[in-house]
């Protein structure tokens, strides 16, 4: 389907007519001139930015809850799900006003809608994020974005070519502490830095991907042809599969894409690396032998000779104790976890003078900055302990704490309406998805692949 005008637009200049449409930016949107001349009329006369969801399942719940209040003058028009008792549901938390829908096709054809949030299994990633861009609605996509490489490039030039506000929902993004980190960094702290070690620890039933939360899913209930839609092992309706659609390759990356992604945007937002030129990797099903097919202790290497760097990543379903992400440099080390840290190398010799004077004392950090989430109890909810260690659950902004997933999607929101940038654009996620894929493609390959960044080819 070809490219269309933006329908917030088509929406906004119907309300404000010919004769008093403010000036528009680059991509046909509101300019902070015009916003702040509307916003002088009454924020009431400012067209809401009109939503659809597309699967509602916990993320979507949290994803919603997480844009209340309403003060960021927004609409929800539709929700779209196959199963039955989560569509209603999505109903209900979104309010009156919305439709519900089964086909997602359906719901991106109606008018009075301007972006669509896609919180879908990943198999449905792509292909769902590929049509609302051809139809010019602006895109908020769960992550990993795609499943394979053809897919990414895909969406990736699908939605350079509409011109959409897209956002990867990398919410780490907006965490104060690796803000702090990228600035320690970029001002040599560390000195030269040539090894980073970054985690996934879980222990928990969320973490076995087969939660059903008590909804009576059933042939009946869940459109099951419509779930597999694109998937390439075609199956007979299965509980397991819906509820655990993660641990199945023919719908997800397994904890590539699902844990390692998030790890790796993070030091990707504080370093700037990029593609890695080689990746490898391995694991195994070694504690939740249930009938899932993706390992449950993953590990993979990459290499950025570029940078004369190596990023390992390694993480277990089976454990909760909890590990952070470790920059190693040359003269100091910085941990990245609940806090962040920064340790002098005894050996250091920027730090060498201070060292000997005892300003600095190798043995504990002389750079302490906390996190938000002191009040989570690691003992009752190590999950809850790891998101927030991530940063996946709040931070602070101008001294209060606040929910990192608002602050995204409040991005997403403002880079709609006035065309500013979004922190996890279409091209960090599309590092994002190749990184994963090659550790995927590594791991049931057996062997190292490499990448081929003049064919955008994975060998």
């Amino acid at each position: 389907m070809g490219v269309q005008k933006s329908r917030f637009i088509k929406r906004r200049e119907f309300l404000t007519g010919v004769a008093s449409v403010p000036l528009l930016g680059a991509r046909g949107v509101l300019s902070e001139k015009g916003s702040s001349q509307m916003q002088k009329q009454g924020a009431a006369r400012i067209p809401p930015i009109r939503l659809g969801v597309i699967g509602y399942g916990k993320r979507a719940e949290e994803l919603i809850r997480a844009m209340e209040p309403g003060d960021l003058n927004i609409e929800f028009r539709a929700v779209c799900d196959v199963f039955d008792l989560r569509l209603k549901r999505g109903l209900q938390a979104v309010g009156s006003g919305a439709r519900g829908y089964k086909n997602y096709l359906d719901m991106m054809n109606i008018e009075d809608l301007d972006a669509v949030i896609i919180a879908t299994p990943d198999h449905w990633h792509a292909p769902m994020a590929i049509e609302a861009a051809g139809r010019g609605l602006h895109i908020y996509l769960e992550t990993v974005m795609a499943r394979t490489l053809e897919e990414s490039k895909a969406l990736r030039d699908a939605v350079r070519k509409s011109g959409v506000v897209f956002q990867l929902g990398h919410q780490g993004r907006q965490r104060d502490l690796n803000v702090k980190a990228r600035e320690l960094i970029h001002k040599d702290t560390l000195g030269k830095i040539s090894l980073v070690e970054t985690t996934t620890n879980l222990n928990s039933p969320l973490e076995e991907w087969n939660i059903s939360e008590g909804e009576p899913a059933s042939a009946g209930s869940v459109d099951w042809d419509l779930f597999q839609g694109p998937a390439t092992d075609k199956q007979a309706f299965s509980i397991h599969r819906y509820y655990g659609w993660r641990n199945y390759w023919a719908y997800g990356n397994g904890m590539s894409g699902e844990l390692l992604t998030n790890e790796y945007d993070a030091v990707n937002s504080i370093m700037d690396l990029g593609i890695p030129e080689s990746a490898i990797a391995s694991g195994g099903l070694y504690y939740h032998r249930n009938g899932r097919e993706v390992p449950d202790v993953f590990q993979a290497s990459f290499e950025f000779p570029g940078r004369a760097l190596s990023l390992l990543y390694s993480g277990t379903l089976s454990s909760g104790i909890p590990r952070g992400t470790l920059f190693m440099g040359r003269d100091a080390s910085l941990e990245l976890g609940r806090i962040l840290s920064v340790w002098a190398d005894k050996r250091s010799v920027k730090y060498k003078s201070r060292i000997e004077a005892g300003i600095i004392d190798p043995a504990a950090p002389f750079v302490n900055y906390m996190s938000a989430e002191q009040n989570v109890d690691a003992v009752s909810s190590a999950t809850s302990k790891y998101y927030a260690d991530r940063g996946l659950v709040s931070t602070y902004r101008e001294g209060k704490q606040v929910n990192t997933t608002r602050l995204h999607l409040a991005e997403w929101l403002k880079g709609i309406r006035d065309g500013g940038a979004t922190s996890c654009n279409i091209d960090r996620g599309f590092e994002a998805a190749v990184t994963a894929r090659m550790a995927t493609r590594s791991f049931l390959e057996g062997r190292k692949v490499r990448w081929d960044a003049e064919t955008e080819t994975i060998v």
